[in-house]
């Protein structure tokens, strides 16, 4: 298995290591996953996600430093995805998605547009861990002939989350407490070159930052100085995302799903919805005019029970109309949470359904998502 550079110090801290996506990993510390989720809504909570894909992409065809050679990088990537990054500001993110021919989502990702104006005509790329080298071949083929794709493995990636992440990391790294959500950028911190971006997987206010993996420890170290700072493991960040109801790629969205099915129909601009020159636009549009076969929905059981990933979605007829693609038990509403695939005829707000867990019903209902209220920082 691979190691992150932050391996050493998980270890030192107790980290109970895994595998996920091909590294070992921190899945919990002592205090155990509910503690962690706990105080990381309550606090701040550090992990380490630098086994996601952090890469460059510069246009080969203009020279870098104006607003045309980001028009050409943005024209490129859009012949991939189906997100307005044209349209992105200065220091601007965008979460999008890879699309293949059939509008399946290959992966979602992060496409940031740098702040500094002798950078334009570069986007910072960051793709899940589990898709990153076939996301990256299918970038580099695809786009051969007008951009290039430089993979930034020599750096890390932290995540710092929760209500005390803007005070905490405004200590160590003045300035980052004045960006807002999906915002991104570069500071200089103990001579590393640092990219902050206020964004992150666990609905509370917080931030990722790319940092070069030779100072990875030093600024993890500094983060856990401060009181209000725990680690925490790949177990409460799963915990975390599902009650903000966002999703795992390979598990509530894969290349089968489309965007819209996927409920994150958000991420297709509007003009690229007009041009319907993205992958799989004509199977997507449709969808959205006469709505998808099915649908990502909110789960929420009656009782205490979970209904963990695979679980049936039936009827109260008995019909099997779905499935649970992420399940279990959510410590902020101290109670079972689920999302999962219904039958579009199933999927409004409060309808009744029942949740196969040991072979027995369970009763549920379809809920609207987040199960907990997002908090992220826009000004």
């Amino acid at each position: 298995m691979k190691r992150t550079s932050l391996h050493g110090l998980h270890l030192s801290l107790g980290g109970k290591m895994v595998e996920f996506a091909g590294y070992e990993m921190p899945v919990q510390y002592p205090d155990g996953v509910l503690k962690e989720h706990l105080w990381t809504r309550a606090k701040a909570g550090l992990f380490d996600v630098s086994h996601m894909g952090q890469a460059f992409l510069t246009t080969t065809r203009l020279a870098q430093g104006s607003d045309a050679a980001h028009a050409d990088i943005s024209d490129a990537i859009e012949t991939l995805l189906p997100g307005e990054i044209r349209k992105l500001k200065k220091g601007g993110m965008r979460y999008s998605a890879l699309l293949n021919a059939e509008g399946g989502i290959m992966d979602d990702l992060m496409v940031t547009r740098p702040l500094h104006d002798d950078l334009q005509g570069m986007l910072f790329l960051v793709v899940n861990a589990a898709c990153k080298d076939q996301d990256f071949a299918h970038i580099r083929n695809s786009l051969a002939d007008r951009a290039n794709l430089k993979i930034a493995d020599d750096r890390s990636l932290l995540a710092l989350q929760g209500p005390a992440s803007a005070r905490v990391l405004d200590a160590i790294v003045p300035g980052t407490a004045k960006q807002t959500f999906m915002t991104m950028a570069p500071y200089d911190w103990a001579g590393a070159y640092l990219i902050v971006s206020r964004c992150g997987y666990t609905g509370e206010d917080g931030f990722e930052v790319s940092v070069p993996s030779s100072h990875a420890e030093k600024l993890a170290k500094a983060m856990l100085a401060h009181p209000d700072v725990a680690p925490i493991g790949l177990g409460a960040r799963d915990s975390l995302r599902l009650e903000a109801g966002l999703c795992l790629y390979g598990h509530d969205i894969d290349a089968t799903t489309s965007p819209v099915e996927g409920n994150i129909a958000f991420a297709l601009g509007k003009r690229r919805k007009e041009e319907a020159n993205f992958p799989g636009a004509k199977r997507i549009l449709s969808e959205l005019a006469n709505g998808p076969k099915r649908l990502r929905v909110g789960l929420k059981p009656d009782g205490r029970a979970p209904a963990r990933e695979g679980a049936e979605i039936v009827g109260m007829n008995g019909e099997r109309i779905g499935i649970v693609t992420s399940g279990g038990f959510g410590p902020t509403v101290d109670g079972p949470v689920a999302m999962g695939y219904v039958d579009h005829a199933h999927s409004k707000t409060g309808t009744a359904v029942q949740l196969m867990v040991r072979g027995k019903p369970l009763a549920a209902r379809v809920v609207d998502m987040p199960f907990v209220p997002h908090t992220y920082y826009r000004g």
